[in-house]
């Protein structure tokens, strides 16, 4: 018989179906913040995740080969409240599933998929199903932290777009609430919105251009600049723009000093440079310069326009022509994450250049068809680094598959520049939070602490409607029905708040129509009382959801 954790199965379980850090991850949230037990099925509870799953309390682990019908009746799906497939195989994840359905076609499901396409599609064969991207939701983080910005992404709902920013960038009147981070603490106070100890604020937008915006417009204007520079700024290009500088010389010498008409200094600068000078003594000094610079310019302009071709035919010698970047990202990896991280700083308007010792990697046709710089090589290795342009570069965001890897990227690119900020993929929440605390310089990010939220809301497939990303912690953005939550009902809208955790930040009353957001009061007054079909719309973290959740308002 396989080996099995201590823990007691409960009719109130979810199934979670992997041996990984996003499992572990989403485990411990479902244990420790929801207070819900997990079945985890795993090939093997002897070591990595499994041991660590097998470790955790209010998990039972079953150590199986594959997930076979055997495997999910032994887990109790069909009295499971959700079920959770987070293998690393889009295929075997998607089998997996329908195997599930067949057993219990009513069961909440949440799958882990890595092709983005095939994600959408697969939705479609499960009745309660929600497909999920690790990459995805992680890779909005590593691009705020490589630019520098508070915050990830927006939050749209009802027509209303919410934000995280900084308080002296926002107006008093567009803010929801403060928000306090210390990178201490689990999660970022919330506090009032006039409370000015907080330095960031969820705001409302109100059309006011923000930074990837204005960078946007800014990359226009100074686009033809940025093209001119890269024709020019190499060999090849600055042997080009010589010449046809000597060739404008020669066109002065006639046009101007010599007299000649427009057409006809053209004409003869054209003849000259083509080799058909007349050498006569009896010309005057003007014509003469012009007649030996344009001869001896046409004969070195033949050589190099076919030298420029040939470049052009050459795989990769054009590309190491490339005039040197400035003021881009390097995004070293160029696999499932990498290629997000890409694609949205290619959005937002900043330069990007990829690095990844394969040539074939997930993102490099993406980079090819955005027209971006890739650098084939060891992502760690000096003479990469500085061929991606280490030196002149706003930040390097390194997410190769590997956590030692991603971490001497981080130190290696450290020692060639002290300027560029350094954003680093690690696998191990822990070791990325001791990492950023440790290495000065630094920002770590763990994609599996970034999602393991988004992952547990959605195989709960209740209250929570969104998530919002502030630096390594997550807040929630979640929908709580008052007749549903003790002790809610009857309470004033301000004793609900929990001072630190969770703010009320709209509210749709009993007599709304399901599912009309468009009507929620998202400014409550104080002393409203709360009413049994009431729906409030908090925002907390997760320790203060979970405890609303279980124990009421005023726990």
């Amino acid at each position: 018989m396989a080996p099995q954790s201590r823990a007691p199965e409960s009719e109130d379980h979810i199934i979670i179906c992997g041996a990984n850090a996003l499992a572990s991850r989403m485990a411990e949230e479902l244990t420790a913040r929801y207070g819900l037990s997990v079945t985890a099925i795993v090939p093997s509870a002897a070591s990595g995740h499994g041991a660590r799953l097998a470790a955790m309390p209010a998990v039972r682990v079953l150590e199986r080969p594959e997930l076979s019908a055997d495997t999910f009746l032994a887990a109790g799906l069909p009295d499971a409240r959700g079920l959770a497939i987070l293998h690393q195989d889009d295929l075997g994840n998607f089998h997996a599933a329908l195997r599930a359905q067949e057993l219990s076609p009513q069961v909440r499901m949440v799958i882990a998929i890595f092709n983005a396409g095939l994600g959408e599609r697969i939705r479609t064969f499960f009745a309660d199903c929600a497909v999920l991207s690790e990459a995805q939701m992680a890779a909005p983080s590593l691009v705020a932290a490589a630019l520098g910005e508070p915050a990830p992404s927006h939050v749209r709902m009802a027509s209303r777009t919410m934000y995280v920013a900084r308080r002296e960038d926002v107006g008093a009147d567009n803010i929801i609430c403060g928000l306090a981070a210390d990178a201490d603490a689990d999660a970022p106070d919330l506090l009032p919105p006039d409370d000015r100890s907080s330095g960031l604020v969820l705001a409302v937008a109100d059309g006011t251009p923000r930074n990837p915006l204005s960078r946007q417009r800014r990359r226009r204007l100074t686009a033809p600049f940025r093209l001119a520079r890269r024709l020019i700024w190499h060999k090849m290009g600055l042997a080009f723009a010589t010449l046809t500088a000597l060739l404008g010389v020669g066109y002065i010498l006639l046009a101007i000093v010599h007299g000649y008409t427009p057409l006809n200094a053209l004409y003869l600068t054209f003849l000259d440079a083509a080799g058909a000078a007349v050498t006569q003594t009896s010309l005057s000094t003007a014509e003469k310069w012009a007649q030996f610079v344009l001869t001896f310019d046409g004969m070195a302009f033949l050589p190099v326009v076919t030298a420029a071709i040939v470049s052009a035919r050459i795989p990769g010698a054009s590309a190491a022509a490339q005039a040197p970047p400035s003021n881009h990202v390097i995004v070293a990896g160029l696999g499932s994450v990498g290629a997000r991280v890409v694609g949205q700083l290619h959005d937002l308007g900043v330069d990007v250049v990829g690095i990844d010792k394969d040539a074939d990697a997930t993102g490099v046709p993406l980079a090819n068809l955005l027209g971006l710089r890739v650098v084939v090589g060891e992502t760690h290795k000096e003479e990469t680094l500085r061929a991606a342009g280490i030196g002149t570069c706003q930040a390097i965001v390194s997410v190769t598959d590997s956590d030692i890897v991603n971490l001497e990227t981080a130190l290696n690119a450290r020692a060639l520049a002290a300027e560029p900020r350094i954003v680093v993929r690690l696998y191990d929440d822990d070791l990325a939070e001791r990492v950023q605390r440790t290495v000065g310089g630094i920002v770590s990010r763990s994609t599996s602490y970034l999602a393991a939220p988004a992952f547990a809301a959605a195989v709960l497939d209740h209250q929570v409607l969104r998530t919002i990303a502030v630096g390594r912690h997550v807040l929630l953005m979640a929908e709580v029905r008052a007749g549903t939550v003790a002790g809610l009902a009857g309470r004033p809208v301000a004793t609900v708040h929990q001072p630190g955790t969770l703010r009320v930040i709209a509210l749709r009353r009993e007599a709304g129509a399901a599912g009309d957001w468009a009507a929620a009061d998202w400014s409550p007054a104080a002393d409203y009382q709360v009413q049994a079909g009431d729906r409030l719309v908090v925002l907390a973290t997760r320790a203060g959801l979970s405890r609303i959740l279980r124990n009421g308002p005023g726990a």
